[in-house]
């Protein structure tokens, strides 16, 4: 991990460039999300990793496979509107 010191400047709309060296690394590339969390003069973003919902999906249906599990379309609605009630 490179631990050489970069500079950067905000822009007029409060956009700040991380330098491509910091990019190449860490894997940033357009459209990657961040945490921000700011303190006294102080700015800490950290890369937000979002779990691949395509993969845990397969892997869920791979296992109702393997156990013989089918559900309707209506019992998936049902899990699907019980689960955002939850959340909320």
């Amino acid at each position: 991990m490179t631990e050489e010191l970069e500079v950067t400047t905000m822009s007029e709309k409060g956009q700040v460039v991380i330098p491509q060296s910091i990019r190449k690394e860490l894997g940033i590339k357009p459209k990657t999300k961040f945490l921000v969390y700011g303190r006294g003069d102080t700015v800490i973003m950290k890369k937000l990793e979002l779990p691949d919902l395509k993969k845990e999906w397969e892997d869920i249906f791979r296992l109702m496979d393997k156990k013989e599990l089918k559900l309707s379309e209506k019992q998936i609605q049902k899990e699907i509107a019980e689960a955002r009630k939850a959340n909320r």
